[in-house]
């Protein structure tokens, strides 16, 4: 099956990972500054959507739009109220590839992928799907909530041409995946969000897919059935095209052959993943701006960490230290000490605890180092907390908010470790 929404002219390259392996020179996917545009106002929305038909009905005005197709849109082709979702966005995927959408919610992602699945028509462009196109987009989409899912299993193969004899084969699999055989003759309105998600990605996957467009809906999934997914998405991954929309970065880099980062309708990026998730990280730190907080004890006269402590960029996997200046009017006992790795969504994704190896802040002033044996986070920008309290474990000592930013590099989709493994604590006076 070929779909065409408007003839291609010329081949765009699409660059490559380094890292990936060769693939197929076959063009399953073919999507060229294509855009679209949204009004924001409801009455004026309907009303440009007449004028909007009634112009695709006047031969006149199809010459004139094909005229003017060569010229990419701009500002200036917008009407009062609109924006656009989507705006000249080209890029080719081929078998065995899988390309990975990646940038803020209203990036213009989940609009591109209805564009590619023709659910709606760019305003501009084109875009050519060759082959058996599977997609799970939108929960719930392209089930009819008062049939069982045993029936809309059939209706949607025979949407995608597959006759009932091949899904007559495949039913009980496809069933025994989705993992909801006692409730398959139920209406679907009846099932949960994550019952849906099972037999939507059930169904798009067993139909063997030429073009696989999958959307956050695997988040609903829990932890069991997303293993299960990806394992299944692993499978199919060398015999078809995959498009694949994430927040999860470590799933993103796992299986993505190449990235594209998207801001207001319109591609930033378009190449290996990891440089799409530093730049998204880069950009998503810029706009979080948490501001540096401490509170200390009324016996620290001062703090401050050193200068490049801890490092801007360190490889995951490496050891990392932080690096203080203290002075104190007394000596201190240590009760607890940590320092929290904080994730762009400000969750604290790993913890380095220095209680047993911190035993007090000297009197005076002293510089203290604490270092981390090995830094096991997946790829991405953290914040830093540093917590320092008393031996009686009430008190203050020392704490600090997002007291600096570490860049992660290297292996981007390790596991995270919560617990980090320790290495070497120093205690010294800051004048020797």
């Amino acid at each position: 099956m070929l779909t065409t929404i408007t003839p291609v002219e010329k081949p765009l390259n699409a660059p490559r990972s380094a890292s990936a392996p060769a693939r197929s020179e076959e063009v399953l996917v073919d999507v060229r500054h294509v855009s679209k545009k949204f009004c924001r106002d409801l009455k004026r929305s309907l009303w440009y959507g007449m004028k909007d038909v009634l112009s695709e009905m006047n031969p006149w005005q199809k010459k004139s739009a094909a005229r003017s197709a060569e010229s990419l849109p701009d500002e200036s082709d917008l009407r009062a109220g609109e924006f656009w979702a989507v705006h000249d966005v080209s890029f080719q995927l081929r078998r065995g590839e899988c390309l990975g959408l990646i940038g803020h919610n209203g990036a213009g992602k989940t609009t591109l992928l209805k564009i590619l699945n023709g659910l709606i028509k760019p305003d501009s462009g084109s875009v050519t799907m060759r082959g058996r196109i599977g997609a799970l987009i939108a929960l719930g989409a392209g089930f009819n909530p008062i049939l069982s899912g045993r029936e809309n299993i059939y209706i949607n193969a025979a949407i995608l041409g597959i006759s009932k004899k091949e899904i007559d084969e495949q039913i009980d699999s496809i069933i025994d995946f989705a993992e909801i055989r006692e409730f398959i003759d139920a209406p679907v309105q009846s099932y949960s969000s994550g019952m849906q998600v099972r037999l939507g990605f059930a169904v798009a996957t067993a139909m063997k897919p030429d073009v696989l467009i999958l959307d956050e809906v695997l988040a609903v999934g829990d932890a069991a059935f997303r293993a299960k997914c990806f394992k299944r998405i692993g499978s199919i991954a060398k015999d078809c095209a995959i498009i694949f929309v994430s927040h999860d970065q470590s799933q993103m880099a796992r299986i993505c052959t190449q990235a594209m980062l998207m801001a207001s309708g319109r591609r930033l990026y378009y190449g290996t993943t990891a440089e799409a998730i530093d730049q998204y990280n880069a950009a998503q730190a810029a706009k979080s701006g948490t501001a540096y907080t401490l509170h200390t004890h009324e016996a620290i006269q001062s703090f401050e960490l050193l200068e490049s402590s801890p490092p801007k960029t360190v490889q995951a996997g490496s050891p990392l230290t932080l690096k203080m200046k203290i002075k104190s009017q007394k000596h201190l006992p240590v009760g607890i000490a940590f320092i929290n790795f904080v994730d762009l969504a400000a969750t604290t994704v790993g913890q380095a605890d220095f209680s047993s190896h911190l035993e007090a802040i000297p009197e005076g002033e002293s510089e203290i180092s604490l270092t981390i044996d090995r830094v096991d986070l997946a790829q991405g920008i953290y914040s830093l907390n540093l917590a320092i309290f008393a031996g009686n474990k009430v008190e203050t000592l020392v704490h600090g908010v997002s007291c600096a930013q570490v860049n992660v590099a290297g292996a981007p989709y390790m596991w995270c470790a919560y617990k980090m493994p320790l290495g070497a604590v120093n205690v010294q006076n800051a004048q020797s």
